[in-house]
């Protein structure tokens, strides 16, 4: 079977690191094994995997920890992440999803869901972006499609590429109030494997990531969001 994608598969118990890695390979998907995080981030440093199904409860460093350090790094800082623990309280994928993660998946688990949600992540991360006129907003907000770039008063601003989607959708329909179902199904399709407050984690962040343009990003209550820049008061 042609393998499609790697897959770092970061998880301390061998038998459901074991699981895991085995689903993906059964799946066409190259499974790269790591069993705790330092072993993992020394890898990052030859190569980059496509992907990393990551643990929460390693016993070296936390996945939260981890995660917040693929994000702060510009060369992993688009790298899909599916967060796969023990911890489903609600406030731990929250948290997950606000430091970057793009997936949650909680112990115990359907192997058939676990390659379902991982290959989402791959056609996500492989599709390609079409190239389109370049969207400014503001006079400060600039997004290039075909160059993966943002920038914020010529300052360049690194998102995942969820991110980066995300913005893109409201910044071609400019003034149009989306409804957090029709976000998802901009990004995720028919894949919709997130949950309730994904949306709103993925706005707060894109938020905190433009700064200054931040505020171009309307909440309109009890429906959704919207992207305009300022009305300009003479």
């Amino acid at each position: 079977m042609t393998q499609r994608g790697t897959v770092a598969v970061v998880e301390d118990d061998p038998d459901i690191l074991r699981l895991v890695a085995d689903t993906l390979e059964r799946g066409g998907i190259n499974a790269l094994r790591f069993g705790c995080g330092e072993e993992f981030l020394r890898y990052l440093k030859l190569r980059l995997p496509d992907a990393v199904v990551l643990d929460l409860m390693l016993p070296d460093i936390d996945g939260f920890n981890i995660c917040r350090l693929l994000r702060g790094d510009a060369h992993t800082a688009e790298m899909p992440v599916l967060i796969l623990t023990a911890r489903g309280e609600e406030s731990d994928k929250v948290l997950g999803l606000e430091l970057g993660a793009d997936d949650y998946v909680t112990k115990t688990f359907s192997p058939r869901e676990l390659l379902d949600r991982v290959r989402a992540l791959l056609r996500r991360k492989s599709a390609p972006i079409t190239a389109g006129t370049v969207l400014l907003l503001g006079g400060i907000l600039r997004l290039d499609p075909e160059a993966f770039t943002v920038t914020v008063s010529e300052r360049r601003v690194e998102l995942t590429s969820t991110e980066f989607r995300l913005l893109r959708v409201l910044m071609e329909a400019e003034g149009r109030v989306f409804t957090r179902d029709q976000l998802l199904d901009h990004l995720w399709g028919t894949q919709k494997y997130v949950v309730d407050r994904t949306i709103d984690v993925h706005v707060k962040n894109l938020r905190d990531k433009l700064g200054d343009a931040g505020r171009f990003i309307r909440s309109i209550r009890g429906v959704g969001y919207k992207i305009e820049a300022d009305e300009i008061v003479l």
